[in-house]
Formats: structure tokens, sequence, C-alpha cells
């Protein structure tokens, strides 16, 4: 197609006509892939005598293209792009970059980022050559350009990876200072040049973001720059052509430039330039650094920040900067010298002005509270706040300089509170007082555990901060909420002064101002941490809750759930009259989160996000909560059943673990399982099968619970067939080559789950199961997961002992399993601990599966067999009463951290071997009525005598073995001599319990 021809159809898909518009896309998806469509778009986005709108059009088709078909991800995909339009396209995208307006050219360099990171060096090994070349030719700002994105590619690398970063500075970096120092020596320069002395400090922050590269290392090199750097840090920016709107003069050019200098002087000063943190072959130049270069970078900022102590301009991120550097100079000596003569000046007259309530501030609290409240609890703003690297300079001043600082800058707080204590209302410094109460805040560790502010923080609260929350200025009612949450949790002489306190707090969730409420809301989190007497709380629970939903309503935070989640932890089942009425709160709270999100998807709204996970943290907690009122579940399912349904599906990928959470919960505390909770299987089995696979851990929590608490419903019901639908999951995961043994640890869990609670229901499902195990074991290289695997075969004999071997034997396996079975049972570590089969339940496991063994007809083993069956059973038998009996010595001296219901929570142990997120009959249960029935049977065992005559029997077992190995009698478990004792008829396990008492014999 011609040029006109497909300019035509990229102006027919910008019209409003739905039809023309439909035709056009439709013929541009089918022209995407035919040769030299890709050059084409270029052509017209390059194209000046062509209309703005549709070279834009065309440079976003080709961007979104470009993207997605350059480099398929699987590398098994066939390419969709000739390999002659690649290298048209490579030929060309140089050149056209530098002749388009900046609005195309931010389109074209993000198809370069995607063609350079898939191409360069292999597939594009003269671009470097390219860039040399034209940065000592007429096209400085393309080269720039361009070496801007290659750089970028190796910024983040690890040290293997960024060998061709060091090949890029070498050829290009000798023309870069030069131009740079051309640039520099400008008399009056135009903004152009701001740009391009930007381009340069990018491209020198990508080289050194990990590492210095060993050209730099030369110290006239080095020097070299490091005099540019310098001289554009202390240069004044031109006063002319600066934007008056605050929001464009912060990227303005020159003030970018200054931005990316100070950016890269910290960065060589905080990494590089310490001597403590250096690695020893880089200690000379940190040396180097500290020696010439910190202390002039210091003078150079301090002379910066002067500036704003006297009424002149610096971009917020430009102070955050200096003030980090200011920071990290005050724990090393030569440099605190250095900042001691002007620390002062520093702390009184520009720290402690920043700290304070400002004009922007108050400009936002009346037009913008919402923003002001995100603002203020976004920790994303913290890293470009001069309020926050101001209160960061403060408490690592005293942290570190404590006895030098921390009395004098006390005595300044408390003069203000004094001044501002006299003064009249109509004079207060209501903005001074808010900085400091600020400062007292930000210093609440050290204060707490320093005398003698420490004894003296209740009077300090009493008189100058509780008074502030009747203050006029909203502000200060806020600040006053803050600090009083900060020390919410020291020990108040008189409890009437803490209880005044929560009052205060409370009443602020009333405020007529939005971001009184919401810092009260954090306040109160604290003082509900702290309250020794529920009873203090408990009568205005309802209140408290109806507050709480109506500034949900307002306003998405996860700070205020978090709250919410503290009351219901410290309630506990006291919530249950409240819980369905939470749970409604906290769903429509979820559902306005999901909404506005899905309103503007161009957007990212972390806030909202984040607020939508923690309404499902605190449906989690409230559920809990009431886990021992199971009826309690039945009512609050179906608020819950449409945020599962949908989140189920990939529509919930951002909350998906909080939502299977949920599952878990409404499916094993819940009387019954409902109809309307099964279905929900089908998703689950869906996402795991489409995209979920690394949430297979959390899945596999509630297809237990609905296996093993509503089993008769998983054997019945054929639509849709579970077992099916199941067994299709399961061998896909257990057979895909591509699969780290980590990944697919859920799988074998759950076959036990199936053989465990499925007994005598299952027989068909017992040969294919073990196939798709035996398959995995054989490639199986982690123990941990052999361990998973061969509990599997274990259960199958517990489920089927006759059956199972009848299987093995057909597989012509008996003997290679057994063998290896039995060889990880006796493997043990370097310290002489077991290597496998580590906790209570696997060893349980391993015991029914051989005593299952135990109960098979005697002419169905040999004798050899059952000697290695019994030694094995009674060895396990002993490793785990001996750790059941530590862990009761343990449990003596610690709290029970498991959750209750048997199913384990993120928080705990990892097996050493492997991720281990057991449930259900993987869960260590010991459950009271099991242990009190297994003393029982053992006492019983015990009289009968069979535990001495087993032990006897052992013995004779032992003597007939050693003198068939000395013999030169291979014994396996294919053999169908006679078993010896014939136990048949005796349930497995019954004589497993039987056996018990044996370990105390043996």
């Amino acid at each position: 197609m011609d040029l006109p021809s497909l300019a035509v159809i990229l102006q027919a898909a910008l019209t409003p006509d739905t039809e023309q518009r439909k035709a056009a896309e439709e013929s541009l998806k089918q022209l995407q892939y035919t040769p030299q469509h890709l050059v084409r778009l270029l052509q017209i986005i390059v194209d000046g005598g062509c209309d703005m709108a549709i070279r834009q059009f065309a440079s976003i088709h080709f961007k979104n293209f470009v993207a997605k078909n350059w480099s398929p991800i699987d590398p098994d995909e066939q390419q969709k792009v000739l390999p002659t339009d690649k290298e048209l396209v490579r030929q060309h995208i140089l050149t056209y970059i530098t002749q388009v307006p900046p609005l195309l050219r931010a389109q074209l360099g993000e198809c370069l980022k995607t063609i350079i990171h898939a191409d360069y060096p292999e597939q594009w090994p003269s671009l470097l050559q390219w860039v040399k070349h034209n940065l000592q030719g007429q096209q400085v700002y393309g080269a720039l350009f361009v070496l801007r994105i290659l750089s970028r590619k190796y910024e983040f690398k690890s040290d293997e990876e960024r060998t061709p970063v060091y090949l890029i500075v070498e050829e290009t970096f000798p023309y870069l200072l030069n131009i740079f120092s051309r640039l520099v020596q400008i008399v009056n320069p135009p903004l152009e040049i701001a740009d391009l002395i930007k381009l340069i400090c990018k491209i020198f922050w990508s080289s050194i973001y990990l590492e210095i590269p060993k050209q730099l290392f030369d110290p006239n090199v080095f020097n070299a720059w490091m005099v540019l750097f310098l001289t554009i840090l202390e240069r004044p920016v031109p006063v002319e052509g600066q934007p008056v709107d605050p929001d464009q003069r912060k990227v303005w050019g020159w003030w970018k430039v200054k931005k990316w200098t100070v950016h890269i002087l910290n960065r060589l000063y905080t990494r590089f330039g310490d001597l403590k943190l250096q690695k020893p072959e880089n200690k000379a130049f940190a040396q180097i650094f500290q020696k010439n270069y910190a202390g002039k970078i210091l003078e150079c900022h301090l002379n910066l920040l002067n500036v704003i102590r006297v009424g002149g301009y610096l971009p917020d991120r430009v102070i955050n900067l200096i003030l980090q550097y200011l920071s990290n100079s005050i724990s090393k000596n030569s440099m605190y010298q250095l900042l001691q003569p002007q620390l002062d000046v520093v702390l009184f007259e520009i720290i402690f002005p920043l700290m304070c309530f400002n004009d922007n501030d108050q400009m936002l609290w009346k037009e913008d509270p919402h923003e002001y409240v995100r603002k203020g609890y976004d920790i994303i703003e913290d890293l470009y706040s001069p309020r926050t690297a101001a209160m960061d300079f403060v408490s690592e001043l005293v942290r570190k300089r404590g006895k030098e600082n921390l009395q004098k800058f006390i005595q300044f707080i408390v003069q203000i509170f004094r001044r501002y204590d006299e003064a009249p209302a109509e004079y207060k410094q209501y903005r001074q007082k808010d900085g400091a109460l600020l400062a007292i805040g930000a210093l609440c560790d050290k204060l707490k555990q320093t005398e003698p502010y420490k004894s003296e923080l209740e009077p300090m609260l009493v008189q100058h901060v509780f008074p502030e929350f009747s203050s006029p200025a909203g502000h200060l009612r806020a600040k006053a909420a803050w600090v009083a949450g900060q020390y919410a949790h020291i020990n108040f002489s008189d409890q009437n002064n803490f209880r005044k306190a929560l009052h205060s707090v409370v009443s602020g969730l009333c405020d007529s101002e939005l971001p009184v409420r919401v810092d009260s809301v954090f306040a109160l989190r604290s003082f509900i941490e702290a309250c020794k007497d529920l009873g203090e709380i408990r009568p205005i629970l309802p209140r408290l809750l109806d507050e709480f939903f109506k500034l949900m309503n307002e306003v998405e935070n996860e700070d205020l759930v978090f709250t919410l989640e503290t009351i219901v932890d410290k309630f506990g089942e006291e919530m249950a009259p409240y819980a369905l009425g939470l749970c409604q709160n906290l769903a429509a709270a979820f559902w306005k989160c999901i909404d506005s999100a899905d309103a503007d998807d161009d957007e990212v709204d972390d806030s909202g996000a984040l607020a939508a996970v923690g309404c499902l943290r605190a449906i989690s907690t409230i559920l809990e909560s009431v886990s021992r009122l199971p009826d309690y579940f039945l009512k609050i399912e179906p608020t819950l059943l449409p945020i599962m349904r949908r989140m189920l599906t990939s529509d919930g990928q951002e909350v998906y673990e909080e939502v299977l959470e949920i599952v878990s919960y409404q499916t094993f505390f819940a009387p019954t399982i409902s109809l309307e909770m099964w279905s929900l299987w089908p998703l689950m089995m869906e996402s795991l099968s489409e995209w979920a696979i690394d949430f297979f851990p959390n899945i596999l929590v509630p297809l237990d619970n609905f296996i093993s608490r509503s089993t008769t419903h998983f054997l019945t019901c054929k639509d849709p067939d579970y077992q099916q639908s199941l067994w299709h999951m399961l061998s896909s995961i257990m057979a895909d080559k591509n699969m780290e043994d980590s990944d697919i640890e859920p799988a074998p869990k759950l076959i036990q789950v199936v053989f465990q609670n499925c007994k005598g229901q299952v027989d068909h499902w017992v040969e294919p199961y073990l196939t798709i195990t035996l398959e995995r074991l054989r490639r199986t290289e982690k123990p941990y997961l052999k361990c998973l695997l061969m509990k599997v075969i274990a259960d199958a004999l517990y489920y089927n002992a006759p059956l199972t071997l009848s299987v093995l034997h057909k597989l012509g396996v008996a003997t290679e399993v057994f063998n290896l079975w039995f060889q990880m049972l006796q493997e043990v570590k370097k310290s002489g601990m077991k290597a496998n089969f580590k906790r209570e339940h696997d060893k349980k496991v391993c015991c029914l599966g051989l005593t299952s063994l135990l109960a098979l007809p005697g002419d169905q083993l040999p004798v050899e067999a059952f000697a290695r069956v019994f030694t094995a059973t009674l060895d396990l038998l002993v490793a785990y009463k001996d750790q059941v009996a530590e862990a009761a010595k343990e449990e003596e001296n610690a709290d029970d951290d498991d959750m209750e219901g048997g199913f384990q929570t993120d928080d705990d142990e990892e097996d050493e071997d492997g991720s281990d997120r057991d449930m259900g009959v993987e869960a260590e249960d010991g459950d009271e009525a099991d242990s009190l029935k297994l003393q029982k049977l053992a006492a019983q065992a015990l009289a009968s005598g069979l535990a001495q005559h087993a032990e006897q029997r052992r013995i004779e077992i032992e003597k007939e073995k050693m003198e068939k190995a000395a013999a030169g009698t291979n014994a396996t478990f294919n053999s169908t001599a006679s078993f010896g004792w014939n136990f048949t008829g005796i349930s497995h396990h019954t004589l497993f319990l039987n056996l018990r008492p044996l370990m105390k014999v043996h």
C-alpha cells in the first residue's frame, strides 16, 4: 500500500463515525504484518506535510506494534516482523528521531528503547559506531538522545550483565566530556543547551548507578568531570525565561540540570565516596573523593540552601537531595567539622522553617483537602518532600550527634512553645507551633529513651499538645492528634491524661476538616494498641465504626483500614454483632476503589489500589475474629461472593492473594460449603491454568478445604466434574518440564488430600495419579519435592495398599520406589540430622504408608521386605516421639502463633528445603482427642505384650536378614515368598497405633 492510501486509513481511524472508524481499524489490523508496513508508518510519522493528528496516531500505532511484536516473549513463537523490515527500521529510526517534534520523539524513543533492549549488541552492532560518529558531527542531540536510551539498558544490570557498558563508556565518554566542556563555557546559553547538558548528566548517571566504570578511575579523567559538575552546581540558574507557574518552573530545563547534577554528586558520595561502604579495590577512589570533592560539594550545597533562607527559589526535589547529602555528612567527622560552623543557621533558619506549615499547605488544605491527605501519606511523595528530608536531617543529627545538638534543639522548640503560649490569640504563630509539634513527633523515639526528656513527656503533652485539640487552626488540631498518637504508648502516670487524649482523638473523627479526621483515625490506632482497659472504648465502639465508614466513603487510604483491623483484632469475638455490617461496608468501599480504578485505566492510582487491598485484609481480620462462630460465615457469604467471583478472574490479579484468603476462611469455618461457594472452584482452576501459577500455594488452601470438608459433593457432582478438572490441572502441572520443582509443590499435596479424604471411592484415580507422580519423581532434583512425591505413594498405600502395590508392580517400579524411599529415610546431613521427612506430619504419613504394607496377606511380601518395613517404621516412630517431646518442651516457653483451624500463614517458618505452606492434612494437627486415643491404644497394646513380641520378632528378622546378606541374597519387593507373620484382617491403622509402644522398647 502506498503512503497516501495508508494516510487515508489512519485519518479514518480518527473519525468520530463508529462504523468508519471500526473499518479503518480492521484495515490496519490486516495491514500490520505486511512487508514494509512499519517502514511506511515511519515515513508518515516524519512527513512534515502530513496532518499532525495523523502523524501522532501513526506514532502511537507504531509504538504499540513494536512493543508487542518486535521481540516475542516466547522464543518458540514465530517472528511477526520480517528481518528486512527490522533492518530498514533500524536504519531510519535513528535519523528520523531528531527530525520530529518532541511529542512524536517521545513515541519513537519508546520504540527505540524496545529495539535496543531486544537487538543490541547482537543484532545491531553498528549502533555504537553510529552514536560515536554523530557525537563528532552535526547530530549531537540525536546521538545523545540515543546514547541515553542505550545506557539505560544497563543502569540496573548486575556486574556480569554490565560488560557492554564498559565498551560504551570507553568509546563515547571522551567525546561526551569534550561536548560537556564546550557547553559549560557558553556565555548566556539558550535553553537548548540545558537539554543537551541534561542528557549528558542522565547518561553519566546510568553509567555509574551501580558501579563506576574503570575509565573513570583515572584521576585526571574523573577530575575533569567533577570540575564540570561543580561548575554547574555553583553557577546560578538564569533568571531570564523562568516560568511563573510553579509546576512548570520546577521542570524548567536549567532547574532539571541542577537537579541531575545534585543527584549525580549525591550518588557518588553515598555509594562510592564512603570508606566504610567500599569494596577493597575501590577504597583508593573513596579516599580521593573524600579528600578532594566531598567538602567542596557540601560548601556548594550550603550556598544553594542559603537561597531559600533569604526567600529565593529552589525546587522541592533539589532541596530534598541537598538535605540527603547533609544527613549523610553528619556521621563523618571530617564532613561534620565543615558543617558545624554553619549548623545553627542550617538547623534553625533553614531546616526548621521547612518543617512548618506553609502557604502551599494552606492553599491545598483549603482548595483540595483530599489531595492534602494523599500527599501527606504517600510514600512516593516523601522521596521528593523537603519537609520529610528536613525531619530526617533532625532525626539523624540527634541520633549521631545528640550530645551536642539534642538539648540545643529541644530548647529551641521549648522557646517556640513558650512564645506561642504567651502571645495573644491574634498574634499566635500557628505555623511555627505546627513545625515544633512536627519536630517533637519526629523525635519521639529519641525522646522516649533519653533523660531528662523521657520523664517530662507526659507534662509536655498535657501542656503543649492536648490544648491544640481545640485550636482554631485546623492544621494544629490535626498535628495534635498525630503527635498524641506518636506518644500513646508511653507510661502515663495519670491515666486521666491518657483517657483525655483518647477521647480528644475520638472527637477528632467528627471534625469539620477532612485532614483532622484522617489524622485522628491514624492516631486512634496507636491508642487502641496501647489501651489497657478496653472499657474505655467499648461504649463508643458503634460510634467509632460509624465514623470510620463515613470517612472511608470520602478517602481511599489503606491506613484507615489498618486502624479498623487493629480494632477488630483487639476486640476479637466482641466484634461479632458488627461483623456483617463491617463486611458490608468494607465490600462497598472495596467496590468504590475498584470502580474508580476502572474509570481511568490510564492513570495509576496507587492509593486506591492499596485501599482496595486494605479492605480485603480487614475483611479477613473480621472473618478470623468470628472464626468460632460458624453461623456468621453463612450470613456474610452473600456480601462477599460477588467480590470472590469477580476477583478470582484475571480482573483480580492485583488482589488475588487477599481474595484467596477470604475464600479459605469461608470454606474452612462455615458450617458447610454451599453450592454458591463451589461455583468458585472452576474460576480458580481456570486462573491456575492460564496465569495464576504463582498463587498455587494460596489456591491449595481452599481446594484442600473443598475436598476435605465437602467430600461427598466433590465425589458425586458431575456437572461440573470436579474430579476430572482436578486431574487435568494436576497432570498438566506435574508434566510441565518448564516448571521448577518449587512451582509444583502444591500439586502432590492435593493428590494427598484426595487419597486421605476419599478412601475407597477413587480407586480409578490411583494408577493415573501414581503414574504422574513417578514420572515427576524421576526428574526431580529438589529434596523437598522428592519427599512430597514419596508421601503421595505413602498416602496411596494408606488409601489401598494391595491396589497401590499392584500398580507399582504393573509399572515395574516397585523395587526402585521402595529402595529410594528407604534410602531417603536413612539419609542424614553432616550435622547428623535427618535430611528428609523432617516434620511430624511427614513421619506420620510415612508410618501410615509403611504400616499399610504390614496388613497385607503374607504371600505378598517377602520376609526381607517385612524386615525393612518394620525397621523403618520403628525408626520413624522413635523419631516422631522425640520430635513431639521436643515440640512440647518448646511450646511451654513460647506463645502458640499457629492460625486456628489448621492452615498456616505466611509468617510460618519455611522448610529448610523449600517453601512449606501446608494446610489441612499437611498441618501439624496433633488434636487433643487423637493424642488421647493414641495414648490409650498404646497402653492397651503394651499391656497385651505385643510390644515385647514384636521386638523379639524384629530381632529374629534382623538376624535372618544379616544371614541372607552374607549369603549374597538380594531381597526385592517383587518376590512372592512367604511374608512370615500373617496380619490378614488386621487394620493397618490399628496396627500403627499398636506399634506406638515400641518406641519405648526401642
